[in-house]
């Protein structure tokens, strides 16, 4: 699983797709090492963001056609659904970063269901965040997703190139992420999940919703 909307580095349709952006932190072969912060990707395609902005997240499964990319997919019938790698859900974070990814800030947190490429995940960048453009922190501005799995002990970072147009006097949010199951950082940590397995999940919830559209982490 990974970010499919706002493309992150290494994402499907960059240059730099070459399926690795699916695999946990920590995997290794003999061509890839997927490393902290943003798997070890380089600075991707930009994203612009805005203060009280509400980002539809997306996300793609391996197994997901070229048209199913494209246009969101719909849980109409067995015969439709592709095999997603999912785990079992778990909890999805979303974050900002203004420093290259060295501190994240939590904007949004979706538990159990998460992640889901059969749902939008909507989460608000906070109406009171401070700017942060590509001309003054080049490569440093970043939208994060992070994914604690259920049924394994696996942890992904995905990383989004962005520049936000925030407040004057602006101040990020005060709580940061988990960072868990690689070296250095709690082993073995799985999060609740919704019992799906591979399967379609339930998709968000509508208290999380609402409580990441009211910037409950701002």
């Amino acid at each position: 699983m990974a970010l499919l909307y706002p493309e992150p580095r290494g994402g499907y349709g960059t240059a730099q797709y070459n399926g690795h952006v699916h695999t946990w932190i920590g995997y290794k072969d003999k061509t890839w090492n997927s490393r902290f912060p943003c798997g070890g990707f380089s600075p991707g395609p930009v994203t612009h963001l805005k203060a009280g902005q509400v980002v539809p997240v997306r996300f793609a499964a391996s197994s997901m056609s070229a048209s199913d990319m494209k246009t969101q997919p719909r849980p109409t019938s067995r015969r439709h659904r592709f095999s997603q790698a999912r785990h079992g859900g778990g909890t999805c974070e979303f974050s900002l970063s203004y420093d290259g990814g060295k501190t994240f800030h939590l904007i949004g947190r979706y538990t159990k269901s998460c992640p889901d490429a059969y749902y939008e995940w909507p989460v608000k960048i906070p109406n009171n965040v401070p700017s942060c453009t590509q001309k003054d922190q080049k490569n440093q501005c970043l939208f994060v997703w992070s994914w604690v799995a259920s049924i394994l002990p696996q942890y992904y970072h995905n990383c989004v190139d962005v520049t936000v147009e925030g407040v004057k006097g602006g101040k990020l949010p005060r709580k940061g992420i988990h960072i868990v199951d690689f070296a250095g950082h709690p082993q073995r940590i799985r999060a609740a999940g919704d019992g799906a397995g591979e399967n379609m999940g339930k998709g968000p919830n509508h208290v999380e919703i609402k409580a990441n559209l009211h910037s409950t982490w701002a």
